[in-house]
């Protein structure tokens, strides 16, 4: 787009962008605004009258406007906060909306500024320019009409100097709701409509007059002073009628807000000063004095009263502000005069405060009558007076934290995430924690957490004898997913928790009961005027059937206590519910029938409430996908894009109703179901935890959501909390985002060929991104690469056009939707088709229309096409592929045009206040950095989003390393996008990218940094994988050199090398064409494997036992690996399988762990039970392993960590793969063995002198079993048999004396039930058979009954 307009102030700054609305100059002071919604509201408000509004939030006119013509009974118009004005001078935004899409929408933002003649410019970079107002205050500005200087004899006009609020004042005096009572007398200064509303709502008459009418006390019962622009000395007419009124013998109560307020302050003779920028949002804390009770406020002022001017003898101090501390609010000690700085008739913002309109009317109420009464003072301390509940008796010494077990599908690495907060929180409060948790790859288990870990199963028993042994006071079930909390209500159910006197802490259990209950949180809900879907608890299949009847079809069912929607679906009649019905009662008891919302919008909120009520949402969340997606399979985007100020602000209140009334301390998530065409919503449930919403609302805000929630369960006051991004501004606020943040799931269906693609109200996503821009485009196309880094975006060629797919989706209808877009389909069929709204729909075009116009191309790209293309989030990669060019050459063009991305912080406050933030994105939206480079740093990158093959162990190493660099005194920055990591929290490294782990990205992150290296080893196969293109470009790659990297990873090579040094290997040949291939197989005799190369979890790795299955098997891997070769080698049976885990330092190994393997060659070592020590491997066959891996360290000169499968079989070993990195057994081998194989590589990987090590036969007694956690219970129709490609998404360690007991432990750690009764017994072959008998023998006289 072509800038061709600017914006030049005062201090000689002078911005271009684009025009829209009315085409003329204009002048005014600059101001800011942080709210993230409400820019109709904000416009009509004539507080702004005179002023270039700059918004904070990047995505302006989303929701269009709504008509002018709509008035209610009272002749107010609707929707505004005046009548038919917008009394901004102009408007600054980043994006103007082109296409809004809303059921109110009349008008495009543009269409209406232009009828109302107001300018505005789009294109600029905001938060550079809040950035800049907020260091050198508020400045003087103009917007002119031409593209560029120079701009002469340019004057800038200082409207303060004007009296603003004669301007905007009525002229003549109006009545409202003439037969209302009291009469109160409103002193328009620039009055907000809703302020009139408000006071007609409680049945009042309102007399609104003139800003300097006079006022005679006989004429009213009480007096409202409204807000308005501009300087208060600018009102002496107005002060000194308010001083005759105070001086009156008949004294009637006195309301102000805002200009009123510092207009009150002025006649008592309190002095006012001009702030530097003013504040002007939707989240600013005010602190009541009388109750310590802090509340959200609206605020739009640039001046202030001064505090210290109060006459203390009869006023004093309301509330004031925890940010800033300026004064907000006035309270006379004895009469009824009060006044407030903030907006608490709201719109825009919160509505936390509307209840002051009730404290002056019963205030007036009762002077009308003569009632003395209660002083305002004490009337306000009576209605926000609070008294908690649930008292901490004692302040918990010693805490029991209850983790979440191995990851699976629904229950994944942010609890992770939320359990290391909730521990870092308790040791800086000087309190001792105790975890049980059987992760072993988790960071919480990690020596220097916690103080005390257990490895053990997550059941009553054995929780039991932990309490039993540590004696805790207190225990957190909130930070363990539903797994915690289940165990919890158990623990309680059972009478342990009161058998040892330990508090619950935060949320009780019995609020968890009636959230978790489907019948009681909906009767809870009722009790407060709110609504959930028409649903029914049910216990049986025919009770199903009966509900369904009465409810009517559609329906969704769903199992309760249950996660990520276990064993749910929706029903379209008696067959399809019976199938589900069935197959739900099968997890749970207890079966809800709930009333089909599908294609309602579903919106959610993160909720947190200390136990002195004080309570804030701290992030709201739209899903792109409607209603009738799970939530954790769905694309959510926050803040909201489609709400408008009613709607946010309708389901903001209700969620902090709803969280007041369940009594929820700490943090929680509510969900509903919005209607698209109306106001009706439903709620669909509370979730009285930290939750997989939860760990992305904390990435997507900044805000540590886990960490203040555990300092709440202390009782420790919310405001007392600092909020740790800014260091100076308490946590006891909602933040406000200048970006925009996706979140898209991670699927992995593919490797399961008989589970359905289709995606619904079941969980099956394994894991998620989150990616961060400026526009939605942007943040889109990234999160689409942090998916799949096989895709290059939003692709149109991926995948065909098919209506079925657009209905009923899949885990790749985006591309579907894409491939629809090029085809022609309009906005309105794909809404038809998908539900999805137009809003994205209609940004989604915007990426096609690009795509097309780069598919015309040949190599050769404009420059202007190419900063478009830059800006709507397209990758060198993707652009190169459209235009048929190569990556490295739109690289080259791209920075000679000086097209470079733009690191920008995310500090929670919108750049409202300075920031020491580490937490940072790249944007080509925008147009300076928000941070300096001038440190070098070492880079380390991490393993991106979680997927069966690559979990929480690698986000483990990633830890380690940066944790360790810091004690070498190392400065560290991370480069990760998984919002369920510990890796991507603020506090980890010196700076945090949340961004690709992509060639473009990194290289552009080393480049703007000068780091000192990059460390890839850590992060998994996916660092790896763009080892040799960063050593291309010179990057400066840490440890083991890429090019021994490519060496292990190309498996030709790979083969070639262990060849040459005489290293047994299974026969083996790299593909060339299907004939040698086969003729190969016929050689060396079927079974063989198929191996691709650069590939995690054996993707496309197979076993062909066939020639129709090598056709079928190596057409897979070539598309997998592509640039790389397949290699095919003999696959031994009947053979033992061994992993090696290892660090070398110039190829000579420092320290080296064996894992056996229990079962048999051919499952895939992620799918293996792992020992470690070994038990069944002789010293001999240890020291010829020992002496396999040195050959290879020295051969590959390994620097750094290393993994090695070996394969035995009549006392033959054989090496199967070599991977130059961090393996997903490393956590395993490490804390197993009391040495730390990261802490010790990352040593070596910076060149420090390390000592070898001799862990294998160190003094260590205890055996650990590491055994896999599955998911099939998810799948519907999964093969559950083992085979090469991984299919396990976590697992679980436990120890013991000997391996039968950790076995024992680890595998009732997956949620395996020691039998009751009877045991299935089905065995292949008679050799098996006759291996059994033994066992089977000891099973019968256990008694048991063997089928």
């Amino acid at each position: 787009m072509t800038n061709d307009v600017c914006l030049v102030l005062e201090d000689g700054t002078i911005l271009s962008g684009q025009k829209f609305g009315a085409d003329r100059d204009v002048d005014g002071e600059v101001v800011f605004q942080t709210g993230m919604v409400g820019y109709i509201e904000s416009m009509t408000d004539p507080s702004y009258h005179g002023q270039i509004l700059v918004l904070t939030y990047p995505l302006i006119g989303n929701y269009g406007v709504p008509t002018e013509t709509e008035f209610d009974e009272n002749q107010l118009i609707k929707h505004f906060e005046s009548d038919n004005k917008i009394w901004i001078s102009g408007l600054i935004v980043g994006e103007l909306c082109d296409d809004p899409s809303h059921w109110r929408l009349k008008y495009k933002l543009a269409e209406w500024m232009k009828k109302h003649n107001v300018a505005g410019i789009s294109g600029i970079d905001t938060r550079a320019l809040t950035k800049q107002i907020r260091e050198n205050g508020t400045v003087l500005g103009k917007i002119v009409q031409q593209p560029s200087g120079p701009f002469l004899g340019i004057e800038f006009k200082d409207q303060n100097e004007r009296n603003l609020v004669a301007e905007v004042s009525t002229k003549v005096a109006k009545t409202y709701n003439a037969n209302g009572s009291p009469r109160i007398c409103a002193v328009d200064c620039g009055l907000k409509l809703n302020q009139i509303r408000c006071f007609i709502k409680r049945g009042a008459r309102v007399d609104v007059v003139p800003w300097d009418h006079p006022l005679n006390p006989k004429d009213f019962d009480g007096l409202f002073l409204s807000n308005g622009p501009g300087d208060p000395v600018m009102c002496h007419k107005t002060v000194k009628n308010i001083q005759q009124v105070l001086a009156s013998s008949n004294a009637k109560p006195i309301f102000g807000i805002c200009l009123g307020h510092q207009l009150l302050s002025t006649a008592i003779g309190c002095k006012t000063y001009k702030m530097k920028y003013g504040n002007r949002g939707h989240n600013l804390p005010a602190l009541h004095h009388g109750t310590n009770r802090c509340f959200m406020t609206s605020q739009n002022h640039g001046f202030a009263v001064d505090a210290t001017t109060i006459d203390n003898a009869n006023w004093e101090p309301l509330f004031t502000n925890l940010n800033d501390n300026s004064n907000e609010g006035i309270v006379h000690k004895e009469k009824p005069y009060f006044s407030v700085q903030f907006h608490p008739e709201h719109t825009a913002g919160p509505e936390d405060l509307e209840c002051l309109f009730d404290v002056f009317l019963d205030s007036v109420k009762d002077n009308m009558k003569n009632v003395t009464g209660l002083s305002i003072k004490n009337r306000l301390l009576k209605k926000l007076i609070y008294v908690p509940k649930v008292q901490l008796e004692r302040r918990p010494k010693k805490v029991l934290i209850l983790g979440s077990g191995g990851l699976s599908i629904g229950q994944a690495g942010e609890f992770d995430y939320s359990g290391s907060q909730a521990i870092k929180a308790m040791q800086e409060e000087k309190i001792q924690t105790v975890l049980i948790n059987p992760n072993i790859a988790t960071v919480q288990t990690s020596k220097g957490l916690a103080d005390k870990v257990y490895f053990l199963p997550l059941t009553p028993e054995y929780v039991e004898q932990v309490i039993k042994a540590e004696r805790p006071s207190g225990i957190l079930l909130s930070f363990g997913g539903q797994t915690a909390l289940n165990c919890g209500v158990e623990l309680e159910k059972k009478g342990i928790l009161k058998k040892y006197n330990i508090n619950v802490l935060g949320t009780q259990i019995s609020s968890i009961v009636e959230t978790e209950d489907r019948k009681l949180f909906a009767d809870r809900v009722n009790e407060i005027g709110e609504k959930v879907a028409p649903s029914a608890a049910v216990y049986s299949v025919a009770e199903a059937l009966q509900a369904a009847e009465k409810i009517g079809y559609p329906v969704m069912a769903r199992a309760a206590f249950s996660l990520g929607g276990l064993g749910s679906g929706f029903a379209s009649n008696q067959d399809e519910l019976k199938t589900l019905a069935q197959q739900a009662l099968s997890y749970s008891n207890q079966l809800i029938i709930d009333k089909s919302l599908k294609g309602w919008k579903e919106v959610e909120y993160e909720v947190v409430r200390d136990a002195y009520d004080n309570c804030i949402t701290v992030c709201n969340m739209e899903n792109v996908d409607p209603l009738g997606i799970h939530t954790g399979e769905s694309i959510v985007v926050a803040p909201s894009q489609t709400l408008s100020n009613r709607e946010y602000n309708m389901l903001r209140t209700t969620a902090l109703k709803v969280i007041r009334h369940f009594n929820i301390v700490g943090e929680c998530n509510i969900q509903y179901a919005l209607n698209p065409n109306s106001e009706e919503y439903y709620i669909i449930e509370v979730n009285a935890r930290l939750s997989r919403s939860s760990a992305l609302a904390s990435k997507a805000t900044g805000y540590p959501l886990a960490y203040v929630a555990a300092k709440l369960s202390l009782g420790i006051p919310l405001p007392e909390i600092r909020n740790s991004v800014t260091g100076v501004t308490t946590a006891c606020f909602e933040p406000s985002l200048d970006y925009c943040v996706v979140k898209i799931p991670r699927w992995d269906l593919s490797k399961f060929i008989r589970v359905s693609k289709n995606i619904g109200s079941s969980m099956k996503s394994v894991g998620e991104v989150m990616a961060i821009g400026r526009k939605f485009e942007e943040a889109f196309q990234k999160a689409l690469r942090m998916v799949d880094e096989s895709v290059n975006g939003f692709d149109p060629n991926l995948k065909p056009v098919n209506d079925e797919e657009l209905k009923t989706p899949t885990d790749k209808r985006m591309f579907v939707l894409a491939a629809a877009l090029k085809a022609g389909y309009s906005i309105d069929k794909l809404y038809d088709l998908t539900k999805i709204d137009r809003w994205f729909l209609s940004k989604m075009k915007n990426i096609i229309d690009i795509t097309l116009e780069l598919e015309k191309l040949n190599c050769a790209i404009p420059e202007d096409l190419l900063k478009e293309a830059k800006n709507h989030g397209f990758s060198d990669k993707q652009i190169a592929k459209f235009i048929k060019g190569s990556e490295l050459a739109v690289r080259k063009q791209r920075r000679e045009c000086n097209i470079i991305p733009f690191v920008k912080q995310i500090d929670t406050v919108a750049g409202e206040w300075p920031a020491s933030t580490n937490y940072l994105y790249l944007t080509y939206n925008a147009s300076t950095h928000d941070v300096e480079f001038n440190e070098q740093m070492i880079m380390v990158i991490g393993s991106g989003v979680y997927r069966i093959g690559s979990s929480v162990e690698f986000d483990w190493c990633a830890v380690g390393c940066l944790r360790e660099l810091r004690n070498l005194g190392k400065k560290t920055i991370m480069v990760n996008y998984n919002p369920e990591t510990v890796s991507t929290d603020y506090d980890m490294s010196d700076r945090l990218y949340f961004e690709e782990i992509s060639f473009e990205t990194v290289m552009d992150i080393y480049s703007n940094e000068d780091a000192e290296g990059i460390i890839l080893s850590m992060g998994g196969q996916l660092p790896n994988n763009i080892a040799m293109d960063l050593h291309r470009q010179h990057a400066r790659i840490l440890g083991t050199s890429p090019e021994s990297v490519d060496s292990a990873e190309n498996r030709f090579k790979f083969s070639r090398l262990l060849d040459r040094k005489g290293i047994s290997q299974p026969r083996w040949k790299e593909l060339t064409n299907l004939q040698s291939a086969t003729e190969f197989c016929e050689e060396v005799g079927y079974p063989c494997l198929v191996r691709p190369s650069y590939v995690l979890s054996g993707a496309a790795m197979n076993v062909a036992y066939s020639h129709q299955d090598l056709e079928t098997y190596l057409h897979a891997a070539s598309i997998v690996s592509k640039d790389h070769p397949v290699v095919i080698s003999k696959f031994l049976t009947e053979a033992k399988e061994i992993d090696v885990d290892a660090v070398a330092d110039d190829g000579e190994i420092l320290c080296l762990a064996v894992s056996e393997h229990v079962e048999n060659a051919g499952v895939h070592s992620g799918d293996a039970t792992l020992v470690t020590p070994p038990q069944d491997i002789n010293k001999e066959t240890l020291e010829k392993i020992k002496g396999i891996a040195k050959d290879i360290a020295a051969l590959l000169d390994i620097s750094g960590p290393f993994n090695m499968q070996l394969i035995a079989k009549n006392n033959e070993l054989k090496v199967i793969e070599c991977n130059v990195r961090v393996s997903r057994s490393f956590p395993f081998v490490s804390k197993t063995l009391n040495h730390d194989f990261v802490a010790m590589a990352t040593r070596v990987i910076i060149g420090e002198k390390v000592d070898p090590v001799d862990v294998l036969h160190s003094e260590n007694s205890k055996v650990g079993v590491k055994v896999p956690q599955f998911s099939f219970s998810r799948l519907a129709g999964a093969e559950v048999t083992l085979g090469v490609e991984m299919s396990s998404t976590g697992e679980v360690a436990c120890f013991g004396d000997n391996r039968y007991e950790a076995y024992l432990k680890a595998m009732m750690s997956t949620g395996f039930q020691m039998p009751k009764k009877s045991i299935l017994i089905s065995v292949g072959s008679i050799r098996h058979k006759n291996e059994l008998l033994t066992s089977i023998r000891d099973l019968a006289r256990m008694g048991y009954k063997l089928i």
